[in-house]
C-alpha cells in the first residue's frame, strides 16, 4: 500500500517518519506528472510545492488553523494531503476544481484565483479570531509573484500595525509568478536568496545536522543547532522588520525537516511572522524544470515521458494578436506595451524580443498598469495593455479614471474574454463589456474571426483621443465569417430572404452560433438577418436606425447579460424612439463552476437551436 494512499486528512501525515515524508513527497511528485499530464492544469507551481506543503500541514492543524493560499493554483498537493485523490476529473465537470474549493472541502478557504489578495483575507480571519478569542493560527502562503501586487502590500501594511496576531505568512519564493518574477523585490529577495550569509548559514545548519548522526529523523538537537547557525550568521530581513514583521528564513522549501522546523518555531513568536521559504517551480520533472517560458505552469494534457502536447492548438486568437502588436511596433516606435507578469500568455512576447525597450512587466499589478499607460499616452505615446479580461476587473478605476478621463489613447487587448471554462469561476472574462459601457468615451470591439481581429486592432492602435478595448476569447480562431456587405460600420452575415425580418446582432466570436440560428429560422419560414457591429460600444447610431426596420431584434454576447452590450442597445433604441422590441442573450449573472466553454454556453441558452426557439416563442 503506498503511503500516498493511506492519507485521509493532515492528521495522517503528522504520524510519518522523516524517511516516510521523503517517501510521500515522491509518490505526490509521480502522482501529480501522471495525472496532470492527462487532464493538463497548474503542474510547475504544485511540483514546487510538495515539500513546503507537507511541512506546512504537520507544523499546523487545518482547518482549526486556517490556511490560505494566495491564487490556489498550487494546492492540487494540498488537496492530495486533505483526501481528494481522484483527479480524474481535475477542472472537468463533475471533477475537482483546479483550485481551492468550498464545495470540496472544509480545509478550503479563499477560491477566486485572483494573486495579491491573501493577506488582507488572512488579516481579516486572524482578526475575526482574535476578537471571537480564537487561540487558533492563520496561515497565508503568498509567491514573491503575487508580492508585486499592491494589495498584497496592503495587507502587510495593515498586519504590521497588529502586532498581537496569531498569524504567519509563508512567502514561497521561486523567482517567478508565470515568468520569472520581475522589479525592485524580485531584486532583493534574489539578493537574500544568493547572499554569502544565507549560504554560510546553510552550510553551517548542514554541518550540524551531518555531525547529529541521526540521518532520516527529525533530529531536533541537529535542527536546534541549525537554528544557532542561521541566527550567528544571517540578519533577518530589513525590508520586513523594519515593518515590525518577525522574519526567519530563508528555507530550503524543498526540505520538510528544516521547512517544519521553521514553521514551528514561527509559532513560538508572538505576533505576525514572516516565514521565507526557497523553491524550485516545477520541481523533480525535467521537461518542467528545462521549459524557461513558465516552468509548464499551466499544461493541456501532454505525453508525460516528453513532455510534448498530446494535440497541438489551431492558430489561435492570441498569436494574431501577437503578430499585430509586433507589425505595429516596427512601423511606429510611439508604442509601447505593458502587461502584468503576463507576457508570455498574452502575446507580447514577439514583440518583446524586437523592442524590448518599449516592454514594460509592472508584475501582478493591474491598476500599476493602467495608471503607467496613461502617463505614457500623456507624453505622446501609444500604449498597449494586454491583459486576461478577467483581471480587467481589478484595473476598472484606472481606466476610468485615469484614462477615460484624460482620453488618453490607450488600447487594451483582453485575452480570454467571456467564457473561458475550465478555470472556473474567477477565470471567465465575462464582466468587461457591462463594465466598458458604463465608462464614457471608451471604444469596446469584439471581432468574430482573424480578418476582424486584424482590422479592430489596427484601428485601436490608431486612435489617438480614447481609450480603445479589444475582446478576444481563449482558444483556437473560428473559420472565418466574412461580410456579405457592410454598411455605416455594419457587417451583414447573413441576408434575409423576405421583408420584415428578425434581426439578430451578434457581438465578437458567437457569430457563427448566430448564423447557424438564422439558418434554422429561414427553414422555418422566418426571414432573418445577421449583423455584427463591429466596434459594439458606444452602441453605433446606424446600428439603432437599422433595428428600426426590424421586426424583432435579438442580441448575442459573449458577456454577462446583465448591463451588457444587449442591454444597452435596448436602452438606446428606446431613446431613439425605436419601438420594435430588443431582446439579450448572453452569459446569465452567475458563477459558473470549472466545465467546458461550449457546455456553459449551452446552459446559458446560447446553442443555436435554443436562440431560434426564443425567437420563434416570441413571434408566437
Amino acid at each position: 500500500m503506498s503511503l500516498l494512499s493511506s492519507i485521509e486528512s493532515p492528521a495522517d501525515v503528522r504520524e510519518l517518519t522523516a524517511l516516510q515524508l521523503e517517501d510521500l513527497a515522491a509518490e505526490i511528485r509521480s502522482f501529480l506528472i501522471t495525472n496532470v499530464s492527462r487532464t493538463g492544469g497548474h503542474m510547475g507551481p504544485n511540483l514546487g510545492v510538495v515539500e513546503l506543503t507537507i511541512a506546512l500541514h504537520r507544523a499546523f492543524h487545518s482547518p482549526t488553523d486556517t490556511i490560505i493560499f494566495d491564487t490556489g493554483h498550487q494546492a492540487y498537493v494540498h488537496k492530495l494531503l486533505t483526501g481528494r485523490k481522484d483527479f480524474s476529473l481535475l477542472r472537468s465537470a463533475g471533477g475537482l476544481s483546479g483550485y481551492p474549493s468550498r464545495a470540496e472541502s472544509i480545509h478550503d478557504v479563499v477560491e477566486n484565483s485572483h494573486a495579491s489578495a491573501s493577506l488582507s483575507w488572512a488579516f481579516g480571519v486572524a482578526l475575526a479570531k482574535k476578537l471571537s478569542h480564537d487561540p487558533s493560527w492563520t496561515v497565508a502562503v503568498i509567491g514573491d509573484g503575487a508580492l508585486t501586487g499592491g494589495m498584497a502590500w496592503e495587507g502587510l501594511n495593515t498586519i504590521a500595525d497588529h502586532p498581537d496576531l496569531r498569524l504567519v505568512v509563508i512567502v514561497n519564493d521561486n523567482a517567478r509568478s508565470y515568468a520569472p518574477t520581475i522589479g525592485g523585490l524580485a531584486h532583493h529577495l534574489d539578493a537574500l536568496r544568493t547572499s554569502q550569509t544565507y549560504e554560510r548559514a546553510l552550510e553551517w545548519g548542514k554541518r550540524k545536522l551531518r555531525s547529529s548522526g541521526k540521518p532520516g529523523n527529525l533530529a531536533y538537537d541537529a535542527l536546534h543547532g541549525f537554528k544557532r547557525g542561521v541566527q550567528d550568521v544571517l540578519v533577518p530581513d530589513a525590508m520586513f522588520t523594519e515593518l515590525g514583521l518577525k522574519y526567519t528564513g530563508p528555507v530550503d522549501g524543498h526540505d520538510i525537516v528544516a521547512t517544519e522546523f521553521q514553521l514551528t518555531r514561527a509559532r513560538e513568536f508572538a505576533g505576525p511572522v514572516i516565514v521565507h521559504t526557497i523553491t524550485d517551480k516545477g520541481r523533480g520533472y525535467n521537461f518542467a524544470e528545462e521549459h524557461i517560458a513558465d516552468r509548464f505552469h499551466a499544461i493541456g494534457p501532454i505525453h508525460p515521458e516528453t513532455g510534448l502536447p498530446i494535440e497541438k492548438s489551431r492558430f489561435g486568437w492570441t498569436a494574431v494578436v501577437a503578430e499585430e502588436i509586433a507589425r505595429r511596433g516596427d512601423e511606429d516606435d510611439s508604442l509601447v506595451a505593458l502587461t502584468a507578469a503576463m507576457l508570455e500568455p498574452v502575446g507580447l512576447a514577439p514583440f518583446a524580443h524586437k523592442h524590448p525597450d518599449r516592454v514594460i512587466d509592472v508584475g501582478i499589478a493591474e491598476q500599476n498598469a493602467l495608471a503607467a499607460a496613461a502617463g505614457l499616452a500623456a507624453k505622446g505615446k501609444h500604449p498597449v495593455v494586454a491583459l486576461y479580461a478577467t483581471f480587467m476587473n481589478r484595473g476598472f478605476d484606472q481606466l476610468l479614471m485615469d484614462c477615460a478621463l484624460h482620453r488618453a489613447p490607450v488600447t487594451v487587448c483582453l485575452d480570454r474574454a467571456g467564457i473561458t471554462g475550465a478555470d472556473g469561476a474567477s477565470h471567465n472574462g465575462m464582466w468587461d463589456i457591462a463594465l466598458a459601457g458604463i465608462i464614457p468615451g471608451v471604444r469596446l470591439a469584439a471581432p468574430r474571426d482573424e480578418q476582424t481581429l486584424r482590422a479592430r486592432l489596427r484601428e485601436a492602435f490608431a486612435s489617438d483621443d480614447a481609450p480603445t478595448i479589444v475582446r478576444y476569447p481563449k482558444g483556437s480562431l473560428p473559420q472565418p465569417i466574412p461580410a456579405l456587405e457592410t454598411e455605416s460600420g455594419i457587417d451583414v452575415l447573413v441576408a434575409a430572404s423576405g421583408a420584415d425580418p428578425v434581426m439578430i446582432v451578434s457581438v465578437g466570436a458567437l457569430a457563427e452560433r448566430a448564423c447557424e440560428a438564422a439558418r434554422l429560422l429561414e427553414e422555418a419560414g422566418i426571414a432573418c438577418e445577421v449583423v455584427d457591429p463591429g466596434w459594439a460600444l458606444p452602441i453605433p447610431p446606424a446600428l439603432v436606425e437599422r433595428a428600426r426596420q426590424a421586426r424583432y431584434v435579438l442580441t448575442v454576447e459573449d458577456g454577462v447579460v446583465t448591463s451588457g452590450f444587449g442591454a444597452q442597445f435596448a436602452c438606446a433604441c428606446g431613446e431613439a424612439g425605436v419601438e420594435t422590441p430588443v431582446r439579450a442573450r448572453g452569459i446569465s449573472r452567475e458563477f459558473f463552476t470549472h466545465d467546458t466553454r461550449d457546455a456553459i454556453l449551452t446552459r446559458c441558452g446560447l446553442d443555436p437551436h435554443d436562440l431560434a426557439a426564443a425567437i420563434r416563442e416570441r413571434l408566437g
